[in-house]
């Protein structure tokens, strides 16, 4: 009995990988991207922008990305986050009248919490601070109105506060299937929510000035019936539309489909959680070789795509360019899905997570200076570029070769993200603290980098701020710290403050509540 119901479980298991294989998984992406197409075409003039990750894998050009989390709106652990306020998209839409968000999900609804709430949350919040701050220009610019009425001078102040009318649109706009109980719960926190981001530091006034309109989310789906000779022109809204794109079918179960040449199964929200199936594929360098990996069937596919990975790795490192190498095992699948069969054999991949193209173009081509604080970020690929450092901390999986007389100008600390190891900044954060103030007491000028420079060089820099630097920016050597317990409100403020300057920037929640721990002496924590 005991062998049979083994060898069941065995079998439910390699029908759910072969469901699941890579194949199946690009051809999905595929084949809704035709469907973002379509409704990009729709308001050609709107910029489309991706929802980082998962969002970025639907379409072979973004005007943009953004980063809204669906944690941010699960239910009862709503939040607005100051940490991601993503107000580059909200100055965006001002310019252009709107803008397409696309983003996907795999658990079967027709949309991610990311855009059923927290992007209506975000929309609601910021609609209210820019509101409160005309409210404040109006109160203080009276006295200057008058004065411009008998000088007939102009008053940019002025001007700026009039484009808020007194009937902006400050409510909540949740699509209809969020509970009526849950939208009331959520309304309860806005005003909080609203406090927090004017206190954050953030320049509502840049807003303020940018928007003519209020935000407002709108839903399109696969389901959405849409007439086209009755498609609305998104200037003729009394808002400023953020039109919410869930690119894939709500099924939730796998749909078999069939083309003339190949039979595969469809997925829903394939693009999410690439680390576990994109074998080190990027995006971009999806779309650069799109025709040629659906072509080529499920069979061939899996080495098709170890090809692509391999010549790209190869090419930046021809060019001195980081290209880290992994080993992934291939499953024991043989037959449609493309695997090897046998034992498992290691192949090298380039390190998911790594957006690069073909020809490793990249947003992250310089560092981030933090202020006057002495300390950058940046992708490691950079760090033997840059000439005007003097200490290098490096936290990828792979070291580099750099020329420093002092042996104690360069440290390696492999640091893993939160998913592979949920202790591995953690453990190493006493290590970069030690590195950081015997370099910062000298004066010395330190980068901090990562394989991309947004993530876990963003959280190092984080505690080192916080714990060596005093809330005016200025090294004190832990003093500061030592007399003071670290809130979650400040270590938002001090990521605010990073963000400023390291503007491609999205630290993980696994790695920011590993920083906080270590800052809390270890505590069990969570930032939200």
């Amino acid at each position: 009995m005991e062998v049979e119901r083994l060898s069941i479980y065995r079998a439910s298991r390699t029908i759910k990988r072969k469901e699941n294989s890579l194949y199946n998984a690009l051809r999905s992406i595929y084949e809704d991207s035709i469907f973002v197409g379509e409704i990009a075409q729709l308001w050609p003039e709107l910029p489309l922008l991706a929802n980082l990750r998962c969002g970025l894998w639907y379409s072979p050009k973004f005007h943009s990305n953004c980063y809204f989390k669906s944690t941010d709106g699960h239910t009862n652990n709503w939040s607005f986050s100051t940490s991601r306020l993503n107000f580059h998209v909200a100055l965006l839409a001002g310019q252009r009248g709107g803008c397409i968000i696309v983003d996907s999900t795999r658990k079967g609804k027709r949309f991610p919490d990311s855009m059923s709430k927290t992007i209506p949350i975000w929309t609601c919040v910021l609609n209210r601070a820019i509101l409160n701050y005309a409210n404040k220009m109006r109160g203080a610019v009276t006295l200057m109105e008058a004065l411009e009425q008998e000088s007939n001078s102009s008053n940019p102040h002025t001007e700026n506060t009039r484009q808020v009318s007194p009937d902006w649109d400050c409510s909540l706009h949740l699509p209809l299937w969020v509970p009526k109980t849950e939208q009331a719960a959520i309304e309860d926190r806005l005003e909080g929510w609203t406090k927090q981001l004017e206190v954050s530091g953030a320049d509502i006034s840049a807003l303020a000035l940018s928007l003519k309109k209020p935000l407002r989310p709108l839903w399109i789906s696969q389901k959405t019936v849409i007439w086209l000779n009755e498609v609305p022109e998104y200037d003729s809204w009394d808002f400023t539309p953020i039109i919410l794109v869930s690119a894939s079918a709500s099924n939730g179960i796998f749909q078999q489909r069939t083309t003339s040449e190949f039979s595969w199964n469809y997925i829903s929200g394939a693009g999410d959680d690439e680390e576990s199936w994109a074998r080190g594929l990027s995006p971009n360098l999806f779309w650069n070789h799109a025709y040629d990996l659906i072509n080529s069937g499920p069979d061939l596919c899996n080495q098709k795509v170890a090809d692509v990975v391999e010549k790209d790795r190869v090419y930046c490192a021809q060019r001195g360019q980081s290209s880290p190498q992994i080993s992934v095992k291939l499953s024991k699948l043989s037959g449609s899905t493309g695997h090897v069969s046998g034992e498992e054999s290691p192949v090298n991949f380039e390190i998911p997570g790594t957006e690069s193209n073909e020809e490793c173009h990249s947003d992250d081509n310089t560092i981030s200076w933090l202020g006057s604080t002495n300390l950058a970020v940046g992708a490691t690929r950079l760090a033997a570029t840059i000439s005007n450092i003097d200490t290098i901390l490096n936290c990828d999986c792979e070291s580099i070769s750099v020329c420093r007389e002092d042996p104690e100008a360069y440290l390696h600390l492999p640091i893993v993200n939160s998913k592979l190891d949920r202790f591995s900044l953690l453990r190493n954060l006493p290590s970069v603290l030690n590195f950081a103030k015997l370099n910062l007491r000298k004066g010395k000028k330190l980068l901090v980098c990562c394989s991309n420079g947004d993530d876990i060089s963003i959280c190092v820099s984080l505690a080192i701020l916080t714990s060596l630097f005093s809330d005016g920016g200025i090294f004190d050597d832990g003093k500061s710290f030592s007399e003071t317990c670290i809130t979650k409100l400040d270590m938002r403020r001090r990521l605010v403050f990073i963000c400023k300057f390291a503007i491609n920037a999205r630290p993980s929640r696994g790695n920011l509540r590993q920083v906080f721990n270590f800052l809390n002496g270890g505590s069990v924590g969570s930032l939200s």
